[in-house]
């Protein structure tokens, strides 16, 4: 039995269907909570119902327009706090500036670091996320941070879709290739691995590719998709190296720019990615990207939570 008495899921504007989804698995609807602007665009937050004394868990991912979008997170925890929840999870499917989770030049911030330290001292109490870019972004917390990933949906997915015989899973660089081995064991696929280099944020080139892809249906997999490149350089590599399709599979959607444009002229086949983040625009439309829910898989996390059960078995 949880200690607690009642729960309830709570979204902000970032992805509320997403929150819909997960508060539905769990027999719940999202709770009555405000989220709007004043009229010189400052947020405000207002639970229009009592929090006191509730394991209150939070959605929200801090993806496009991400500042705002943490803000939003920021005050929704902090109002949660001085309402007297009695705990509060904040749920960040997308996990925003994690990419900037090193001191990799001089005088730069250590930004995910930054973002880990305001969550707290808005006062969450715990951290519910997805495919973090860098593991090591678990240990810039002081509380407990509960790490999914979604290898069991894109297992379940691509089980359906491709052949094992026939098959290679690729990891699009050297620093993903254990990922992407776990992920290839578990589908009996074999592995090849793009060797990169990358000159400048956002670009990504193709040195080599490590395995035998000639005459395969190739599945990249990445944990994110921004500007597209590194799929795009990687999927032109793989048919120079006589695959003979290329598709890419990947958490969070972010398609910043032109992205969808660029992988609809790219070799790619499809592309199928989390609904971690909400498509936008031409990515709504196009025939190429196939979207796959999550919420199942934060749904059994959070009932783990609230009855205080491990979630190992949700660990993959």
């Amino acid at each position: 039995m949880s200690r607690f008495r009642d729960f309830k899921i709570y979204s902000g504007n970032s992805n509320p269907g997403l929150a819909s989804d997960i508060a539905k698995r769990l027999g719940e609807s999202t709770g009555n909570l405000r989220v709007d602007r004043f009229a010189d665009d400052e947020i405000r937050v207002k639970f229009n119902q009592t929090v006191r004394g509730v394991d209150v868990f939070l959605t929200q991912s801090t993806c496009r327009p991400v500042n705002n979008n943490l803000m939003e997170l920021l005050l929704m925890i902090d109002a949660a706090r001085r309402a007297s929840a009695a705990r509060i999870t904040a749920i960040i499917p997308y996990f925003g500036y994690a990419r900037q989770d090193r001191k990799d030049r001089p005088r730069v911030p250590i930004s995910a670091k930054l973002v880990a330290n305001l969550i707290e001292e808005a006062g969450a109490d715990r951290v519910l996320t997805m495919h973090l870019h860098a593991d090591q972004i678990q240990g810039f917390f002081d509380i407990p941070v509960d790490h999914l990933y979604s290898a069991p949906i894109l297992i379940d997915c691509l089980s359906k879709k491709f052949d094992a015989e026939e098959s290679v899973i690729v990891s699009p660089d050297a620093g993903a290739a254990n990922r992407s081995r776990a992920l290839a064991k578990r589908l009996d696929f074999t592995l090849a691995i793009i060797d990169k280099r990358r000159p400048e944020p956002n670009r990504a080139e193709v040195i080599n590719v490590i395995g035998d892809v000639e005459g395969k249906d190739c599945i990249l997999v990445d944990d994110m998709i921004d500007t597209g490149g590194t799929l795009i350089t990687a999927s032109e590599a793989l048919i120079e190296n006589g695959a003979r399709s290329v598709t890419a599979a990947a958490t969070h959607p972010i398609f910043s720019r032109d992205a969808v444009d660029r992988m609809e002229d790219s070799p790619l086949n499809k592309i199928y990615v989390c609904d971690t983040i909400p498509l936008e625009g031409k990515a709504r439309q196009s025939d190429m990207i196939k979207l796959l829910g999550t919420g199942e898989l934060f749904s059994q996390a959070i009932r783990c939570i609230h009855e205080e059960r491990s979630i190992k078995e949700l660990f993959v």
